[in-house]
């Protein structure tokens, strides 16, 4: 495995958050739609993705800590991947992080081995 050397990080960028991730990620754009409490839902475009989250962008205002579950349309099928539980880490303006923490073990599959293939 090559190690690259990481640029000194910037004490003055909030956009800093989804420099620290785990795994690698998969720049993407698809379609994302995310459903949490109340009925509140809404569309957004992913920008990356990995084996344990996501980046995307939307103009309806998530929080950090919301819990949705999400439907991703992926090229890979042409059904969506459903994530049973997702958790907001981060916003920036429209961008936002999601960790998937309740995938099932056949969703989990489907995500690694397009992660993985993209290599």
């Amino acid at each position: 495995m090559e190690v690259r050397p990481q640029p000194p990080a910037s004490q003055d960028s909030a956009s800093d958050h989804h420099k620290d991730r785990r795994g690698r990620r998969l720049p993407l754009s698809c379609r994302l739609f995310f459903f949490g409490e109340d009925d509140f839902e809404g569309e957004a475009v992913l920008l990356d993705i990995s084996a344990s989250g996501c980046r995307a962008s939307s103009s309806i205002p998530l929080e950090i800590g919301m819990i949705v579950r999400l439907s991703l349309f992926l090229p890979d099928h042409p059904w969506p991947l459903r994530i049973n539980q997702a958790i907001v880490r981060w916003i920036d303006c429209k961008e936002f992080g999601l960790e998937f923490v309740d995938i099932t073990m056949a969703q989990r599959e489907r995500l690694r081995a397009l992660v993985i293939k993209a290599r």
